[in-house]
């Protein structure tokens, strides 16, 4: 029986980085970027007004409250990079540019106007609300990093920067298959039967994290179907083949074998780890991974959460994710030679500080806990004063 560090590493290492592609902005939501990206322009591009009121050269560090000032004209948010070489003052909209040798916005609320001429309440000093070209990002300089996740925030730099199109990385394409002549789809069961809930979980996993769903497919524990799925997964094309169920050592486990029959090469077979001890691995010679999970849900969860979500993010050319350090309420002793992975729950200490607490009445067949959690927690032998932490979806990883 392989460690789960062990496992990890050997995992990772038959992984394979797919290739980028290019996609518009429009359709990037989601996406991984696959190179960086230099701004090709400085934002703000130019000099402009942070408020409505009136630009001015300002003759000296403090323009006196009371002085007051021709009015030479109105300049509009939109307007050219107009000047006016023989005025002092003008109107202004805000984000409308600076004209020309124009260094200092007063805001309306502290002008009174008469006709043309306006007078400052206050003091007022030179520079002020006036937003700098460049002051948030100068062009050559890096916009967003290779790896990074482009979400709104990102999507609004590459609008306001004019990019069009980005790198990156290809969609992994995944199968999933789920075992078990017990598992139905929602409607009424008959005596003995469960409702599939490895199959949906995973899908929604996949998908947000960014994956292309080839299918998702229950099959029986008798007859072909597990081939025939498996067959169609690598006439599709795919990447990563996850299944569930059928992966231990009872009469009815049959993964094993048929992966082997079907020329897979394991890499390895049952981790010491808690739960999902007789999760799988293989990789068959064109380069399609297999992750085979044992059934229970909280074990799926385990094993797409620790070792589907590395291989993904190795697809996508991530770094090995990290880690938190988390201080536990309490420290809680766990089977030793196993590694182990946990629901954790945010509370407050009697200081009103934050601590992780053990979920209480975990299992591999209860899935209300991990409804109810904050973190996935890991740690080999036992849970001590501080332990790993893991965001519950790999997606909000960094």
């Amino acid at each position: 029986m392989i460690s789960y560090p062990d496992a990890l590493d050997l995992l990772l290492a038959e992984s394979r980085q797919l290739e980028s592609e290019r996609v518009t902005v429009d359709t990037a939501a989601g996406r991984i970027l696959a190179a960086d990206i230099v701004s090709p322009m400085s934002l703000p591009g130019f000099d402009n007004a942070a408020m409505d009121g009136y630009a001015l050269r300002a003759p000296r560090e403090t323009i006196a409250a009371g002085a007051t000032y021709a009015i030479a004209a109105m300049h509009a948010a939109g307007d050219g990079a107009e000047g006016y070489p023989d005025a002092e003052c003008c109107e202004i909209a805000t984000g409308a540019r600076m004209p020309a040798g124009f260094d200092t916005v007063v805001p309306v609320e502290r002008c009174e106007r008469s006709g043309g001429i306006v007078r400052f309440t206050i003091d007022e000093r030179r520079g002020q609300n006036v937003r700098a070209a460049g002051s948030d990002i100068e062009a050559g300089s890096l916009a967003l990093g290779i790896g990074r996740r482009i979400d709104a925030a990102a999507i609004m730099l590459l609008a306001a920067l004019g990019i069009e199109t980005i790198d990156v990385a290809r969609r992994p394409r995944v199968a999933i298959i789920t075992t078990g002549s017990e598992l139905h789809p929602v409607g009424p069961l008959p005596p003995g039967g469960i409702h599939d809930s490895n199959g949906p979980f995973l899908a929604a996993s996949l998908v947000r994290w960014g994956a292309e769903l080839l299918f998702r497919r229950r099959v029986p524990d008798i007859g072909d179907a597990f081939h025939e799925a498996v067959r169609d997964a690598l006439q599709a094309g795919a990447d990563l083949i996850v299944t569930t169920g059928a992966v231990s050592a009872g009469r009815f486990d049959f993964v094993p074998s048929a992966l082997a029959s079907l020329g897979a090469t394991t890499l390895f077979h049952k981790v010491a780890m808690r739960p999902g001890k007789p999760l799988l691995a293989a990789r068959f010679d064109r380069g399609t991974m297999v992750v085979s999970l044992p059934g229970n849900p909280i074990a799926v969860a385990v094993g797409y959460r620790f070792f589907v979500a590395p291989v993904l993010r190795a697809m996508a050319g991530l770094g090995a994710e990290r880690s938190q350090r988390v201080r536990m309420s309490e420290s809680v002793g766990m089977r030793e030679g196993m590694h182990h992975f946990a629901l954790g729950q945010r509370v407050s200490d009697v200081d009103g500080l934050e601590a992780i607490r053990l979920m209480q009445a975990q299992a591999a067949y209860r899935i209300v806990p991990f409804t109810q959690a904050d973190v996935w927690l890991s740690a080999a032998d036992a849970f001590g004063d501080t332990t790993d932490a893991w965001p519950l979806d790999p997606a909000d990883a960094p």
